[in-house]
Formats: structure tokens, C-alpha cells, sequence
């Protein structure tokens, strides 16, 4: 049986790998409007201007693309131990570490496809510099004058190479809940979306043509409006970053979107899903059928292929 939602509050921040650490930082802090919030080693810390804590992006300097590590705030200490003991109860590896600036200790685990998920409770909160202080004290921090101005991260999309199990572990033991999916003629299930808060979704899972595992599809930042992301589409055209598709509006969960490529490889979305919650504690599993994914996304722009080739790390 699933827990009761609410155990995991929300996402916290995730670790990108990038072959090109300077063009990344480039990329996040002058095109998306991101802050620089120190460095350790090979690692730059950044955070939106609406994020609470430390850092919501960790980039570091590695050999190829991908996803390292993708944390969760638990909604305190008693629920962080329920789902570490959950976890072990599930037969799955896990261990103990203070490895991140701003963050108490994190229980390191993997998903069943060998993606890095790490749980946790205590947190710094941030406090602005001088230069950075906002306006209103109800806001961490001043809005960035530069870039498109993300608001938050918003969510990330592994690549699974097989969608249910790993679905069903973040249901069953991380306690978020489905709220939609695509199901194959064949009955498999091809993607599924997951949420640990009354947004429509946090997490999702999207089948991995490739049959590799522990891969990235996208991570997500949120746009204050849909006019952000067509700036973000300028911006993106004017200063050479590859644009994949969009924008437009996606057909399952609503959300208006522009996908790009950062320069070191990983594919990122600018979404605005903000005026669309779940809000329902008895909301129904809405299931998306193989033909009606293939009328494309919500206005008939059809799915480009690369949506579902690429991903990081690149397989031959």
C-alpha cells in the first residue's frame, strides 16, 4: 500500500554533469537568470530567485552529460525516517552523507533504474546579500535583471528503461502519487507523471528507446508567464542555443513549453504548468492512449523524433 501523501514536500534541487562547465554557467546564469551561490571543486552551486534554500542546480565539471542526483525535501525529520525505513524495507541501497553546502545530512538511494535520489530534512535558508535583497520581505530574493528569469525548478524526467516498476517505486515508497500516463496498445506503459505536491506533477518517468539506464530526458524550470518562455525562445535564437521544439503546449498535463539543449548537452524545458494544480485528494490516473499521442501535442504540433532519441549521457 502506498504511504499517505505528504511525506516528501517537494523537489529540491538536482546535480547536472557537463563536458562544458563554463558554457553551462553561461548558459543558466545569463540566458535563464540563475545565481551564483559559491563552488566546491568542480562544482558550481546556482539557485533560482523564488528557491528558499541553498541551491536549486548543482553543476559539475565530468567527462559527459547526465544527471547525478536529484534531492528531496521530506516534510520533516519523523517523515524522512519513515521513508528511509520504507526504503529499506524495499530491499534497496542506501547510505548516509554531508556532501552539499546548505543541506543537514542525505540518505543516498537509487531508483530502480540506477538513477541517484537523496532524501532530506535539514536545510539552510537563504539569506540575500545586500546586492540581491528584495523588494518585499515575503521573497528570498531579488528577481534577476538578466535572462528569462526562472522562477523554480519545476520537475525532471528520468528515461527508465522500464516505466512501471520504476513508477510504482516512487508511488509505493516515495509516496507521490500518479496523476497521468501513456499507455502502449501493447499495455506497457510508456511514460508516467508524478506528483508529491498539488502541482500536476514532480517527477516523471518516459520509456528509454535506447534499453540503457539511469538517464536524463529533461529537467524543468518554471516561467512566471507563457510570454517568459517567448522571450526564452528569442534569447535562445539570438545567442545560438539549439532549440528542439516549441513553444507550444503540451497535450498530457497542460504546460506551455520550450525545449533547448544547454551547451553541455542536457535537454531543458521552460515551462509556465503554474495555473494548473491537483488539487483533488481522490483525483483519477488519467491514461493517454497510443493513438491519441499520436495526434501530437495539444494545438497538433507533432512530437519531434529526437524527443524520443536523445537523452544524457549519449549511448552509441
Amino acid at each position: 500500500m502506498a504511504p499517505p501523501l505528504g511525506d516528501i514536500a517537494h523537489l529540491g534541487h538536482v546535480e547536472l554533469l557537463t563536458p562544458d562547465l563554463d558554457g553551462s554557467l553561461w548558459f543558466f546564469t545569463t540566458i535563464l537568470g540563475l545565481t551564483e551561490n559559491g563552488r566546491s571543486g568542480d562544482s558550481v552551486y546556482l539557485r533560482t530567485w523564488d528557491d528558499y534554500e541553498h541551491h536549486s542546480l548543482t553543476l559539475t565539471a565530468h567527462t559527459t552529460s547526465g544527471i547525478r542526483r536529484t534531492a528531496l525535501r521530506a516534510s520533516g525529520e519523523a517523515a524522512l525516517q519513515r521513508r528511509v525505513e520504507a526504503l529499506r524495507q524495499a530491499g534497496l541501497p542506501g547510505r548516509w552523507v554531508e556532501d552539499e553546502p546548505g543541506i543537514g545530512k542525505l540518505y543516498v538511494t537509487q531508483d530502480p533504474d540506477g538513477h541517484e535520489e537523496a532524501l532530506y530534512w535539514e536545510s539552510e535558508w537563504y539569506q540575500a546579500p545586500d546586492e540581491l535583497r528584495p523588494g518585499l520581505k515575503n521573497q528570498p530574493q531579488a528577481k534577476p535583471v538578466q535572462g528569462v528569469g526562472v522562477r523554480r525548478l519545476d520537475h525532471v524526467n528520468f528515461l527508465a528503461a522500464d516505466v512501471a516498476s520504476n513508477a510504482a517505486f516512487t508511488h509505493e515508497v516515495l509516496g507521490a502519487r500518479p496523476t497521468e500516463q501513456i499507455v502502449l496498445d501493447s499495455g506497457r506503459t510508456a511514460a508516467q507523471w508524478l506528483t508529491f505536491t498539488n502541482k500536476s506533477y514532480d517527477i516523471v518517468y518516459t520509456e528509454d528507446w535506447s534499453g540503457a539506464h539511469g538517464r536524463l530526458h529533461h529537467v524543468a524550470f518554471a516561467t512566471d508567464s507563457r510570454e517568459d518562455i517567448l522571450r526564452a525562445a528569442d534569447l535562445c535564437l539570438d545567442n545560438g542555443v539549439h532549440i528542439e521544439t516549441g513553444p507550444h503546449k503540451h497535450a498530457i498535463q497542460q504546460t506551455f513549453f520550450l525545449y533547448v539543449y544547454e551547451p553541455g548537452g542536457n535537454r531543458v524545458e521552460l515551462c509556465n504548468p503554474l495555473t494548473r494544480l491537483v488539487l483533488a485528494p481522490d483525483w483519477p490516473l488519467v491514461t493517454w492512449t497510443e493513438a491519441e499521442r499520436a495526434k501530437g501535442q495539444a494545438w497538433g504540433l507533432k512530437t519531434i523524433a529526437s524527443f524520443h532519441t536523445h537523452g544524457t549521457p549519449p549511448v552509441d
